[in-house]
Order: structure tokens, then C-alpha cells, then sequence
């Protein structure tokens, strides 16, 4: 009876690891915080629709700051899907998304959603299907 009563913890813990999902990182170091890919509708030069996708990632140092933008991940894809929404219309038929507008527009969305600087916005891949 002893031996159970001793091995039962160790039995529970490791069934507790097995079952526990792991959330795994896509790239980057402890202060990179990965965010799902933003998509917004365009409007190709021969008058077809289609889509301009970003992948987009924040670099933050502060620990305080990255649990704070872990828990306001909604409020920062709502931010930056609204400012990716308004960017995208105007873009002309034919060109190409520029991504330094799009970092930038980004970027002050990353600042006013968190509250204060010192999340760096690092953009991905830009796609326009």
C-alpha cells in the first residue's frame, strides 16, 4: 500500500504533462509574441477582387508589457484588422501594399491598444492574391 501511495503522485503528474497541450512557438526568441495572419479584401488593376494578406509578430523586451499584450491579443487583431480595413481600399488597382505604411499604421495601433510603447510591430510575409 505504501508503494502505491508513493508512486500515485508521480503517475498523476506525468499523465497531467502528457495530456496538457503545448503551445508552440512559430519563430522567434522569449520576446517575440507570434499573432494570427490579418487578412483584408483588394482590388486588382483589371477590376477583380482579392485578398492582401499579413503575418505580423510583436518583439517585446519588458515582461510586464508582453503579458500585457498576451492577454489583449482580441483588442490588438481588432486594432490592427480595422486599420488594415481602411488601408486596403486605398490602395490604387495595380500597386503593390506598402509596407511601410502598413508598419506604421501598425505600429500606432500596437502603442494605443497596449497604452504606452515599447512593443515593436515586426511585419511578415505581405501577400496580395
Amino acid at each position: 500500500m505504501r508503494r502505491v501511495s508513493l508512486i500515485l503522485p508521480f503517475i498523476l503528474a506525468a499523465s497531467v504533462a502528457v495530456a496538457a497541450p503545448v503551445e508552440k512557438k512559430k519563430g522567434g526568441g522569449e520576446t517575440f509574441l507570434q499573432l494570427p495572419t490579418l487578412t483584408a479584401s483588394i482590388v486588382h488593376s483589371d477590376g477583380r477582387r482579392g485578398v492582401l494578406t499579413v503575418d505580423i509578430g510583436l518583439d517585446i523586451p519588458d515582461g510586464g508589457l508582453r503579458q500585457r499584450a498576451t492577454v489583449s491579443k482580441p483588442l490588438l487583431m481588432d486594432a490592427y484588422t480595422r486599420q488594415l480595413l481602411t488601408y486596403a481600399p486605398g490602395i490604387p488597382p495595380g500597386a503593390p501594399p506598402n509596407p511601410e505604411v502598413i508598419a506604421t499604421q501598425l505600429q500606432r495601433a500596437t502603442d494605443q491598444t497596449l497604452g504606452r510603447p515599447g512593443a515593436k510591430l515586426l511585419l511578415g510575409t505581405i501577400l496580395e492574391n
